[in-house]
């Protein structure tokens, strides 16, 4: 067995030969177990991530659910009210649910969390592995003042997380995670290392049938509808757990059916050496068992380890969230007669602005994080979303959860299906013959390492300054104007054909990512040649 001076050295020699190196896991426990080093505590756009053993520790993990206890002591009205109760005692007697994915050593770092939140009196709800979404639901249906996901959603295995829900289930907004962030960096400096508290028996609670509970109660989705187009039609559904928390949700859901396959549900820590993304290239087995199918109806999935990411195929083509998401909007707003407004991202297609200016449906673009999209999914009718998503592959709808949700994108594909009679990629044909063809696209660059976060943002600003409403713009052969600008969360030029990009800076690593969108396939490179060109002008 190959020695390693410490978790870091072991994960890659782990990774770089998975099956030879599975024999290192207990090696990694057990610097997990025994590094009391600091680690630096950031939450980011779903929550605080670290690589197991190295930064995200035992100790790690019992001083950051101190730092959340000592918010609950502290009862600050800004943070109480983002959490939504009224003081510590609520906390309390509603209690938290606490569990996690598939990962390695999920259960030991969850029985962590439980036995300090035990031990000051707070009643506990152990979920074991459970989708993420499952505890967006769960916090509203047992009415629990928070939940704490210990899931790094689709980081590669070697990294483990900590997911914070509130009590409305959407992700913790930076009036909940600030505050922890600082408690538990405080603590980090000062070195303590803190002993465990034994949680005692724990049972659990099954957080997929309070789920089912819920999506047949609130009825954005037709469950009959989709169990009976499953039954009754010709038709093949393939989904790829990839070894992650979805495992077995769906055939619980619609029940056992031989029409319906499921790939990579063993356990297995590692993800087979893949980062567990649902990504083009890992939709390689979904995508054979569809091609290999004479059924009339396709539909294969991949969800992300903690289950609130999805990508969808029907074997011909497959569809990304950028294409989906639209696509829900027509479904949801024309064939299901859903009232509202569209919210996404503002690096996410705007196939779904084609689709929204002609249906006379406003749209509300946001930073990039699910957090963002809290007010238009509990807002006044004429503000609420019809369908939230980003093109980073999360969804959710009217009267559904506030965190993405991979198996509500699922069984909206099969009511889809159902309602119109044809596989994903004929309705989107359709759909695009009628609002239009728009081609997305992401890149980025690295920059000088020095700049970082804040120096990077104010270097990249001088584009906005630049470049305004009505600036032509080369491209390529062909000239753009500029049409609009938008600034919600970098720098977004939107031109006279329809198509846009976006500058935006890397928060924590030395980079520029760039996201466009050209009217046809040929002319993603031209813009991509210009997104860079301009962030070159502009960082010097």
């Amino acid at each position: 067995m190959a020695r390693c001076e410490n978790a870091a050295s072991c994960w890659k020699t782990i990774l770089s030969d998975v099956i030879k190196n599975r024999g290192l896991l207990p090696v990694i426990e057990k610097f997990a177990r025994e590094n009391i080093q600091p680690a630096e505590v950031v939450f980011g756009t779903s929550g605080w991530r670290g690589e197991i053993g190295t930064d995200f520790t035992f100790n790690a993990v019992r001083i950051v659910t101190s730092a959340i206890i000592e918010q609950f002591r502290n009862s600050d009205p800004a943070f109480m009210t983002a959490l939504g109760v009224s003081d510590f005692d609520e906390i309390k007697k509603r209690g938290i649910i606490v569990g996690h994915d598939n990962r390695f050593l999920g259960p030991e770092f969850a029985k962590e969390v439980i036995g300090l939140l035990q031990k000051e009196g707070i009643k506990t709800w152990y979920a074991g592995e459970a989708p993420t979404p499952a505890f967006s639901v769960a916090i509203v249906m047992l009415h629990a003042a928070c939940a704490m996901n210990l899931t790094p959603s689709h980081n590669p295995a070697n990294y483990a997380g900590f997911k914070f829900n509130p009590s409305d289930g959407g992700p913790a907004g930076p009036e909940i995670t600030a505050p922890i962030a600082r408690a538990a960096n405080r603590m980090m400096r000062e070195s303590l290392s803190l002993n465990s508290a034994d949680p005692g028996d724990i049972a659990k609670t099954d957080l997929t049938n309070l789920y089912i509970q819920f999506i047949h109660e609130r009825k954005t989705l037709d469950i009959e509808r989709i169990e009976a187009f499953v039954r009754n039609s010709d038709c093949i559904v393939c989904v790829d757990n990839v070894h992650g928390a979805t495992r077995g949700c769906v055939e619980r859901i619609l029940g056992k059916n031989v029409k319906i396959r499921y790939l990579r549900t063993e356990n297995d820590f590692l993800f087979g050496g893949i980062a567990p993304e649902p990504s083009e290239k890992n939709m390689h087995g979904v995508d054979k068992a569809l091609k290999d199918s004479a059924a009339e109806f396709k539909l294969g999935v991949i969800m992300d380890p903690d289950g609130d990411r999805i990508r969808h195929s029907d074997g011909i083509m497959q569809i990304p969230m950028n294409y989906f998401g639209a696509m829900a909007l027509h479904f949801l707003h024309v064939h299901k007669g859903i009232q509202g407004i569209v919210a996404k991202s503002a690096g996410t297609s705007n196939f779904v602005n084609a689709i929204a200016e002609k249906l006379g449906i406003r749209v509300r673009e946001t930073k990039v994080g699910f957090k963002n999209f809290r007010p238009y999914m509990t807002g006044t009718s004429e503000e609420r979303a019809i369908v939230a998503f980003e093109e980073s592959d999360g969804i959710s709808a009217f009267n559904h959860t506030l965190e993405k949700d991979a198996l509500f994108g699922f069984l909206l594909a099969i009511e889809m299906m159902a309602v119109t009679g044809k596989n994903l990629s004929g309705y989107l044909k359709d759909l695009m013959d009628e609002f239009g063809y728009f081609y997305p696209d992401r890149s980025g660059i690295s920059v000088d390492p020095s700049l970082v976060g804040d120096p990077l943002r104010q270097r990249l600003s001088g584009i906005t300054k630049r470049y305004k409403p009505g600036t032509v713009i080369p491209m390529g052969s062909q000239k753009r104007t500029v049409k609009d600008v938008i600034t919600v969360d970098g720098t977004k030029l939107v031109f006279d054909d329809g198509s846009w990009l976006m500058i935006r800076p890397s928060g924590t690593e030395p980079k520029v990512r760039f996201y466009i969108e050209a009217r046809t396939e040929k002319g993603k490179k031209a813009i991509f040649e210009a997104a860079e060109k301009m962030t070159r002008e502009a960082i010097g």
